[in-house]
């Protein structure tokens, strides 16, 4: 039994308490939230910065950790499709090792859980034996090729089927994007999953999404003609992309829509309005990387939405780290509170995967990890706060 202390306690459920109290058992579950003086101060480890729960990681690629620092910034999307394509061939040793240090670096970050994107089974090995449990999207895409949903299907069958349900992880099959992938493998998708899962989908990253499905216009057409895929069937429907995923898929599911830079308040009111539970991945470091563009984030402040964070693919990033995400938000659009970021980073993204009896809160019962920043909550976040994972 270890009794945890710290300037502030942050439950995430309830008001931060000044000098609370963390009771933990030797499995990791929570006995107790209590004030100070509830307790023999020589009982209590005692630390400078705030308590919090373990990170939850929405949207991640660990399959692509072998690319790190190998796909130049600030191409924009479609480049940097080209560049993934590309650098894909690699050894399996170098494939397999990268995963397992990704995997230990997110575990070194105070990260408790990861919805990870998977197109093969690289990562089915280490996720079955990882500290952090996974939630498995097996991703799937036909270039919207109708005539191709049943094939694909077969192909992402193996992955789907490799990937690890040890413990606590979980799996489903996912649709990649709206501007890649057609109504019948959409119906295929619904077909397969029940609705109690999540579905997560890359949702409006960059004005050639936007601009394909308003004017069948901007780059995708030429981008996918070079891997042999037409698009001459294709009808542009003059709304935004995120119109043409809701028609394809569930409402009854857990729908986690990632990326979400170009997505305005109507996108956001009529998806709320769409979804039995509706969530938003933002990876900022990402989006950056690539697009050199972030999300208007009092958009979704405004709409009451269920904002999760995630840090895409070291492809596609510099490190693998919450922290270093809540950084990013705070350092562009600084109006986005301390209390609203750790909600982002760690309530809201077990909801979305369906982890919240057990992760996103410092409660009695639950095994959420326990996380330790080294700031003032007054001051809030600075390009000098680390995390420090306590359990």
């Amino acid at each position: 039994m270890r009794k945890i202390s710290a300037d502030f306690v942050y439950p995430i459920n309830q008001s931060p308490l000044k000098n609370g109290v963390v009771v933990v058992d030797d499995s990791g579950t929570i006995q107790a939230v209590d004030a100070a003086d509830k307790h023999d101060p020589t009982s209590v480890e005692k630390h400078k910065g705030i308590l919090i729960p373990g990170f939850v990681n929405t949207h991640c690629h660990l399959e692509l950790s072998h690319m790190k620092g190998k796909v130049p910034t600030g191409t924009g999307l479609l480049p940097f499709v080209k560049s993934v394509v590309t650098f894909r061939d690699f050894p399996m040793d170098q494939i397999l090792d990268a995963i397992d240090k990704a995997d230990q670096e997110m575990y070194d970050n105070g990260i408790v859980a990861v919805g990870d994107i998977s197109n093969k089974g690289d990562t089915a090995v280490r996720k079955g034996k990882s500290k952090i449990r996974y939630y498995t999207f097996v991703e799937m895409f036909d270039f919207m090729q109708d005539q191709m949903a049943e094939a694909i299907f077969e192909q992402y069958k193996p992955v789907f089927e490799a990937q690890s349900t040890a413990g606590n992880n979980h799996k489903v099959y996912v649709p990649h994007a709206p501007y890649s992938v057609s109504p019948s493998l959409f119906a295929r998708i619904r077909e397969l999953n029940p609705s109690d899962v999540t579905v997560s989908i890359h949702n409006q990253e960059t004005p050639d999404e936007e601009a394909l499905f308003k004017t069948k216009g901007g780059g995708f057409p030429a981008l996918f003609g070079g891997f042999g895929m037409s698009y001459d069937e294709f009808k542009p429907s003059g709304k935004s992309s995120i119109y043409y995923a809701m028609e394809n898929m569930n409402p009854e599911n857990r729908n986690l829509f990632v990326h979400n830079t170009l997505t305005t308040s109507q996108n956001i009111e009529d998806a709320q309005a769409w979804g039995k539970a509706v969530y938003w991945a933002t990876c900022p470091n990402a989006n950056l990387y690539i697009e050199n563009r972030l999300p208007n984030y009092q958009h979704f402040l405004d709409a009451g939405a269920r904002l999760t964070i995630g840090t895409d693919s070291l492809t596609s990033n510099w490190q693998l780290s919450i922290l270093e995400e809540m950084k990013t938000i705070k350092r562009y659009q600084s109006y986005v509170s301390l209390n609203e970021l750790l909600t982002w980073a760690t309530l809201n993204g077990a909801e979305a995967l369906g982890y919240e009896k057990d992760l996103g809160s410092l409660e009695v019962g639950k095994t959420p990890g326990l996380n330790l920043l080294d700031l003032d909550p007054e001051i809030g976040l600075t390009a000098t706060t680390k995390v420090k994972r306590l359990i």
